[in-house]
């Protein structure tokens, strides 16, 4: 079957023609509908039919980007380390790199009404019920190391290192990725619930910070 699946982006590569532009946003519309639709109806009653009409679609544009419904659900993830990844590549070269990676990691996020502000309890708890569906999670694994790919080759790009050979920039993009999924999971099961772009930041501040002992008073 011919895909029209996004391929992964380069960090220093070209910025995306109009046709590039357009798959990038029914992607982004059909994982959009996805989450919503699984959140109001719940997963089992959610068809990829349905996320297709919801976003205006035929079903065969649906199976162009994504395999099933499980797909286009974790492809957030992917999308978003991308986003970043392009994000990272445009900032200053003279900034440090930590502040640059905390920047571009958060910055799909900002803007959005949703991470800006609290959730409401019954989405965050809708939410949380999708997260735990045990056929998501094979999808949420290839999801992680796609994300991890996309922010390597940004690191590497920033740094002069290589992706394929040296472990830094993966191991940047490792422990990034950890930081987004730590906070994410914080997010859901927050009681009350909280806004998700001040949590994932102070995570990533953290881990930019080296992760220091909170015990000691001298921090």
């Amino acid at each position: 079957m011919t895909s029209d699946r996004t391929p992964d982006d380069t960090a220093d590569g070209p910025p995306p023609g109009l046709r590039e532009r357009k798959k990038r946003a029914t992607r982004e519309a059909l994982s959009l509908a996805a989450v919503r639709l699984v959140t109001e109806r719940g997963l089992e009653h959610v068809r990829s039919e349905d996320i297709a009409a919801a976003a205006g679609v035929s079903p065969r544009t649906f199976n162009n980007y994504f395999s099933s419904k499980y797909e286009a659900i974790a492809s957030r993830n992917v999308d978003r380390a991308r986003m970043a990844a392009r994000a990272l590549a445009a900032r200053p070269r003279d900034e440090p790199l930590w502040e640059a990676i905390v920047r571009a990691v958060v910055s799909p996020l900002e803007g959005a009404e949703g991470p800006e502000r609290a959730p409401d309890p019954g989405t965050l708890a809708a939410l949380r019920r999708m997260s735990e569906e045990p056929a998501l999670l094979g999808e949420v694994l290839k999801a992680g190391l796609a994300a991890d790919s996309a922010l390597a080759a940004a690191v590497a790009a920033r740094t002069g290192t290589d992706a394929e050979r040296d472990l830094y920039p993966r191991l940047v993009a490792g422990a990034v990725t950890s930081a987004v999924h730590v906070s994410l999971d914080q997010w859901l099961r927050s009681d009350p619930p909280v806004p998700l772009l001040p949590l994932m930041t102070e995570a990533l501040r953290q881990l930019a910070a080296g992760l220091p002992d909170p015990s000691r008073s001298d921090r």
